[in-house]
């Protein structure tokens, strides 16, 4: 039984990773996971200087789900480098480092700081707001996001994965800009957009008044963009938005995802991951599927 997948000229031992922001660096959860089972450690975002995050309440349970306004709170770059890679090398995984910023500026400074690390690929979070256009995320508008993207893989020393927004009216549109722009691979879905109101004390239950919607709500949302994101372009696209279990993971692959992230659920069940990975094994055992290759995008075939 071969779990290997290759995304960008990487191969992880299993197609199965952690959804950034979910899980650190590994740290937080190394006594309930051994992280060498894990395809890849995704990190939380980095920023070229701390971000002290949003004011709080800043996450509120929903229906099936979370909504969180962290505002990618992060120790910074420098604190990354001498403490969470060192971390992350003891272990025989694949380190993917999801990068932050205000300004196309802030990303590149991370992404040149990160060239000289011993770091596989990188994720770039372009749901930030950027700033300079009056706080709309840089994965919101076609040409904003092409920008970013080529201006980043002019300076990457590793595959860049884009990690894309689902708030926006057309996935494959952002898909095709990012592929254009020369990105190795895509990451999606990053949160839905929503907001919940406390009918007793009249207030908003999160400080931000809106947040970011994961969780077990989106997954059909999730499997649909991935679907349609693999089917619009060429390069990889990794699965991520409500998984919770083995079935939901092959899922994901099924639509054409190569590789599956585990978010929200972390925080349910720190097992999470492993079970995911246990699960897909066995599923391939069960019907006899040699290569987890053989799943990706298998909804349209008879296996």
């Amino acid at each position: 039984m071969n779990t290997k997948v290759t995304i960008a000229g990487v191969t992880l031992e299993n197609p199965v990773m952690t959804a950034s922001g979910t899980f650190g660096s590994g740290m937080e959860y190394s006594d309930f996971v051994d992280l060498s089972r894990l395809g890849a450690v995704v990190t939380k975002g980095v920023a070229s200087v701390p971000w002290p995050g949003n004011p709080t309440p800043r996450v509120a349970e929903t229906y099936g789900g979370m909504l969180n306004a962290i505002g990618l709170q992060n120790p910074g770059i420098d604190v990354f480098v001498e403490r969470d890679i060192p971390f992350l090398k003891k272990y025989d995984t694949k380190i993917i480092v999801n990068v932050c910023g205000k300004t196309v500026e802030d990303y590149l400074e991370v992404v040149e700081r990160l060239g000289q690390e011993p770091v596989d690929m990188l994720e770039i979070n372009v749901s930030c707001p950027n700033v300079k256009e009056g706080a709309i995320a840089f994965g919101q508008k076609p040409d904003s996001l092409f920008d970013i993207t080529s201006r980043v893989k002019k300076k990457a020393k590793q595959p860049v994965i884009m990690k894309l927004s689902p708030n926006v009216t057309d996935i494959t549109e952002m898909a095709k800009a990012a592929e254009a722009a020369g990105a190795d691979a895509l990451s999606m879905i990053n949160t839905i957009t929503g907001m919940k109101i406390d009918i007793h004390k009249r207030k908003f239950a999160l400080a931000n008044k809106t947040g970011g919607l994961s969780g077990p709500a989106i997954k059909p949302v999730a499997v649909r963009m991935v679907y349609q994101a693999a089917h619009a372009v060429k390069i990889p696209v990794i699965g991520m938005g409500g998984i919770a279990n083995a079935e939901d993971a092959i899922e994901f692959l099924l639509a054409g995802a190569s590789a599956v992230a585990v978010g929200a659920m972390n925080f349910v069940n720190p097992y999470t991951t492993v079970e995911v990975v246990e699960g897909i094994e066995a599923y391939m055992e069960r019907y006899g599927i040699g290569n987890v290759t053989d799943l990706i995008g298998a909804v349209e075939e008879n296996l």
